[in-house]
């Protein structure tokens, strides 16, 4: 490969919004990708309204409706035998009032597509990042190896880590990561869904399990959470069919399918993280998304604030990486204009960690009825303002950022 400007490893939210952008602004830009395509279970298939409105501004908004997709513009709980709303996305302001469910590699193909049209773009598939380059005390570029195992270097003026949240690049830096323990692990798999069911978000809350349903139109794709550490020894205890007849004892209308999911291999681990890099760049290299902090699930924002951050890079870098004068103190803006959202939402997590889900999966918290409904929820559930701002939270984030001029099209 011959050298580039800039040199983005990863090809998700981040990497892919980073690299059209850049490309959008003339500058010479490659991103490397591992895997040989995006079509992956990754399951960060949240789009949210910041994210809807960015890809009408980058002029990607027909292409971007013809994803199969569902809206989700509520979240209801099941309670004494009934559903009840227990938040909605109608009173947040702009124009998207629902939070759109693609599957993420239909998004990195459309955001792919639109920037291979830009003469100065390189996807390289198939191309992973292993180690940096070190000249004159920065960071000049990457070692890459090829999937039939062939092996090299390019150099860049600035290397944008975009490797998820296990980056070998951050790793390689040696930037010092802050991490929090968090109370639980996440199983993740499929249900059928029948078109009486309810729509939606469906939290599902017993003594035993709490899970988030997803409402993905012929199925539901849900969240399970359990115990930090837990997985490997409820596997060997547990028949997989308890957790369904576990989750139709507050939702009456899965016990037509309780034996729809038959084997362990169908419930996927994700070992939830929650971490930060007190630095997110070195001379040379610059870290963003997941490489910088990674998210929760709670609330399903990281693909959003990793787009974000793509955004801001690209709005802040692009004028210094053309006029050859990119700097330490240019990505320390990057990280400066990213870092109140970021901490912000940790610390929102970090409560919902303490206050809900750690009672929650230690069997302390049970809301299927009325009775035990906690007043804390009752009185969320009937004040309309309060159900309104944690949507609003979620949906709009922080410092919401918008395409620059120079990537924007009609």
């Amino acid at each position: 490969m011959k050298d580039t400007t800039c040199l983005i490893a990863g090809g998700g939210p981040a990497g892919m919004i980073l690299g059209l952008l850049l490309a959008r602004a003339g500058v010479e830009v490659t991103v490397l990708e591992k895997h040989a395509d995006f079509l992956r279970d990754f399951r960060g298939d949240t789009v949210h309204p910041t994210t809807l409105e960015l890809l009408d501004e980058l002029g990607l908004h027909e292409e971007f409706a013809k994803l199969p997709q569902r809206r989700l513009n509520s979240v209801q709980i099941p309670i004494a035998g009934g559903m009840r709303t227990l938040a909605t996305f109608e009173h947040i302001p702009g124009r998207y009032k629902y939070i759109a469910m693609v599957p993420q590699w239909d998004l990195l193909d459309l955001l792919a597509h639109a920037a291979d049209a830009e003469p100065t773009f390189r996807l390289r598939m198939n191309t992973e990042a292993t180690e940096l380059l070190r000249e004159n005390g920065r960071v000049a570029g990457v070692r890459y190896r090829t999937e039939d195992g062939a092996a090299g270097e390019l150099r860049a003026d600035l290397t944008v880590a975009c490797d998820g949240r296990s980056s070998t690049l951050r790793a390689a830096a040696g930037l010092p990561v802050r991490s929090w323990q968090t109370p639980f692990d996440v199983w993740w798999m499929r249900v059928p869904r029948h078109d009486i069911d309810p729509a939606g978000a469906v939290p599902v809350l017993t003594a035993d399990r709490f899970a988030i349903m997803l409402d993905r139109g012929d199925y539901w794709q849900c969240a399970i959470l359990l115990a930090k550490g837990s997985d490997s020894a409820v596997r060997q205890q547990h028949p997989v069919t308890g957790i369904l007849r576990d989750m139709a004892a507050a939702a009456p209308w899965l016990l037509d399918r309780v034996d729809a999911v038959r084997s362990w291999d169908e419930v996927k681990l994700l070992d939830v993280k929650l971490d930060r890099l007190d630095r997110w760049y070195t001379p040379g290299l610059l870290c963003i998304g997941d490489a910088a902090h990674a998210m929760s699930p709670v609330g399903g924002v990281g693909i959003n604030l990793a787009i974000q951050d793509g955004v801001a890079a690209a709005r802040i870098l692009a004028p210094k990486l053309i006029s050859g004068t990119v700097g330490t103190s240019d990505l320390a803006r990057v990280q400066r204009r990213r870092a109140v959202p970021t901490r912000v939402i940790q610390g929102m997590q970090r409560i919902a960690h303490a206050r809900a889900i750690a009672p929650a999966v230690a069997g302390k918290l049970n809301i299927s009825n009325s009775a035990n409904t906690p007043l804390a929820l009752r009185v969320f559930r009937r004040l309309p303002v309060l159900r309104s701002l944690p949507p609003y939270l979620v949906a709009r984030g922080l410092l919401a950022e918008h395409a620059p001029e120079f990537a924007r099209r009609p």
